[in-house]
């Protein structure tokens, strides 16, 4: 139990730390004529200019492992900040929204497919399978939030949500030139993105066995 509130309260904190750094920055483009649309489309492009980067590693590991990184922290800001911008300069559109919903998915996506080619290279075959195994395990996550909040519930729990993986991708290519595997954090990112599928699952039974208790009550 001590564990998990000591995870739990390092997680709030540095949700809460970079909630007040972005409501910052937001404040400052809320004046501006930056939409969401536009901080959307830049971070897709940059992760995607990450994923192009990647598998040149194999010309020099710290050159393109920490570009890669580079790009790929500064997209995921922006993907992060399009929502809150939106909010805060009513400038959100149905257009918007659908688009910040899917953005997310496919530059990680992009980012784990140009790793999975490096690890497919060297002919690492259980990398690969872990690299699917992970985009699969983010799919489930975002889905599993989306139908929770669809039937009316909270579906925003666990290990593993964007802003981890975000954190671990990016690690990972950070630390792999300095001689911590690549695919340790690969593995890392599966099992937390899995098992951050199982908590919401939980959760929302938790959730629903609570409501049919309450109704029962009444």
């Amino acid at each position: 139990m001590n564990r998990s509130a000591a995870i739990v309260s390092v997680k709030q904190g540095y949700t809460d730390g970079t909630r007040r750094l972005a409501s910052r920055s937001i404040t400052r483009l809320a004046h501006t004529r930056v939409t969401p649309n536009v901080l959307t489309t830049g971070g897709v492009l940059l992760c995607t200019a990450a994923a192009v980067v990647i598998p040149f590693e194999n010309r020099n590991e710290f050159l393109f492992y920490w570009l890669a990184a580079a790009l790929f922290i500064v997209g995921s800001i922006l993907d992060i900040l399009d929502g809150a911008l939106a909010r805060l300069s009513d400038k959100a559109t149905p257009l918007g929204e659908f688009l910040d919903s899917i953005s997310d998915r496919v530059s990680e996506g992009f980012v784990l497919a140009a790793i999975a080619l490096v690890f497919a290279r060297a002919g690492d075959d259980i990398a690969v399978v872990f690299c699917v195994a992970a985009v699969a395990g983010s799919l489930l996550v975002s889905h599993a939030r989306a139908k929770a909040a669809l039937i009316g519930l909270k579906g925003a729990v666990g290990i593993g949500s964007r802003a981890e993986r975000v954190i671990v991708i990016s690690a990972g290519l950070i630390l792999a030139p300095l001689g911590v595997p690549l695919e340790w954090f690969i593995y890392l990112l599966a099992g937390t993105a899995w098992l951050t599928v199982l908590q919401r699952i939980l959760s929302v039974r938790k959730q629903l066995r609570k409501e049919a208790n309450g109704f029962d009550q009444r």
